[in-house]
């Protein structure tokens, strides 16, 4: 069991949508919080409204598409709060274009922050956790790691190498015959803004998750040393269904819609701008 009371607990992206909710819920279970997020200033509000509940909240800025901060950061953590417990890879982005629509910059960005960033955390703070014999490692996944769709070519091959990163690591660790734990977590769409726009065929089925939601499975599910989360249950079906011959395998995917999912993804910071300019309409408006 991953207790969270008295426990050094990292996590990556945690000043908005599911880092900030878990921040939250594990903060109030009485665990040391050590937050990091590549925007500062969301990052100190995060910090000042989780002190009144967290044991300790210590935050670092820290833009995980660069390899060397990463480096200076974990070496500030490690000297400032000591080795980590819980590290919970949540960070992740997404750029909705397809191949062709994307700019080399956002292909690049995607897999800094959603692949390459699992390595250089880990491996900064997993040493400590072998020479304790004790540590738990999170990855924050997507059930895009388990299916590929359209507008989503260099996400979904980010999230593919996520749960491959995870397994091949929980492999490791086994052959080490350390106690050290992994967690992989393998959402579907979350109602957090960073997908804002996208459908589901099926919602009984393969429902949009609201993000109270998949926050209270996630610290479940670390907290019971589960090794792999998937969400919703019809998400495990796919393992199954990769059986099928590919044209099968792809005539269910679009019958279920997921091929389709994505058609009228705005973003968050699309979404953003939207309700800014609706604002900025209205305020001009009642002049």
């Amino acid at each position: 069991m991953s207790d969270y009371a008295g426990r050094n607990v990292l996590i990556t992206g945690a000043a908005s949508g599911i880092g900030r909710l878990l921040a939250g819920r594990i903060a109030a279970e009485g665990a040391r919080l050590i937050l990091w997020d590549v925007d500062a200033e969301a990052l100190q509000r995060a910090r000042v409204e989780l002190a009144t509940t967290a044991a300790t909240v210590t935050a670092y800025a820290c833009d995980l598409r660069d390899r060397a901060a990463i480096a200076a950061t974990a070496a500030a953590t490690l000297r400032d709060v000591g080795p980590i417990d819980i590290l919970v890879n949540n960070a992740g982005i997404v750029s909705g274009r397809t191949l062709l629509e994307a700019r080399d910059d956002d292909i690049l960005r995607t897999f800094d922050v959603n692949t390459l960033a699992l390595f250089w955390t880990t491996r900064a703070f997993l040493p400590a956790m072998l020479e304790r014999g004790t540590g738990h490692v999170v990855t924050i996944a997507s059930a895009a790691g388990l299916v590929g769709t359209s507008r989503l070519v260099d996400y979904c091959a980010s999230k593919h190498a996520a749960v491959g990163f995870d397994e091949s690591l929980r492999l490791e660790l086994r052959r080490l015959g350390s106690n050290v734990k992994t967690t992989v977590v393998c959402p579907f769409y979350i109602s957090t803004g960073m997908f804002a726009g996208v459908k589901t065929r099926f919602r009984l089925l393969l429902p949009i998750l609201t993000p109270d939601y998949a926050a209270d499975r996630i610290i479940r599910a670390v907290r019971r040393d589960r090794r792999r989360l998937v969400m919703p249950r019809l998400v495990y079906a796919t393992w199954l269904a990769r059986l099928l011959p590919v044209p099968a395998f792809d005539g269910l995917m679009e019958f279920l819609g997921v091929n389709r999912s994505m058609d009228e993804f705005v973003g968050r910071a699309t979404a953003d701008e939207a309700v800014r300019t609706r604002n900025v309409a209205g305020t001009r408006g009642g002049r």
